[in-house]
């Protein structure tokens, strides 16, 4: 199941020159990109999926992610390992979830209205593991050979940003749920 059509004319039009997660981040735009396909398979689609990402909250957190074309999200600086002072910036900073993320929801609160009860609206978020795979190893991976070594040479490290990433994860869902998500 895909959130949108990425491969439909109609989403290029309402991406235009943005990058993904200035589509993301605006919510008029996120809006649009998740009703294109409900318009365009009338009556096919069960249910909208907000359109957004599970790498958002890695964002939110302090970290720099891109999109690249055709190959797919980047962290120029992935997590190297606890002494090289982004894992303690990421750790200490106080994400409010509301404020950082307040896009997703109005996105969520917008598409609502506008769905006017055709389909169910799905939000989403990546899991804690995965999210910190992402952060590691800086991008898609087969092997996980980054994050694997990370665990076991830093065990209580991880632990610790795992436990950060999932408190943020389910302020996430329960933030989504109160803008309107169904599902």
């Amino acid at each position: 199941m895909r959130q949108a059509g990425r491969y439909l004319p109609e989403y290029h039009e309402a991406k235009g020159n943005r990058d993904f997660f200035e589509c993301c981040r605006d919510p008029e735009v996120a809006t649009e990109i998740t009703l294109q396909p409900v318009r365009r398979f009338a009556g096919l689609i069960d249910a909208a999926i907000i359109f957004s990402d599970i790498l958002v909250i890695p964002q939110a957190m302090g970290m720099t992610v891109e999109m690249v074309e055709k190959k797919g999200p980047h962290f120029p600086n992935p997590l190297q390992n606890p002494d090289d002072g982004q894992y303690g910036q990421v750790l200490a900073k106080n994400v409010d979830v509301a404020a950082e993320l307040g896009y997703v929801y109005d996105a969520i609160t917008l598409t609502r209205q506008k769905l006017e009860g055709q389909v169910p609206l799905i939000g989403f978020c990546g899991a804690p593991w995965t999210l910190f795979c992402y952060m590691v190893e800086g991008g898609g991976t087969k092997l996980f050979a980054q994050v694997k070594t990370w665990i076991y040479k830093y065990p209580e490290e991880s632990k610790k940003l795992l436990a950060k990433i999932a408190d943020i994860c389910v302020d996430h869902l329960a933030l989504q749920v109160k803008a309107g998500a169904q599902v």
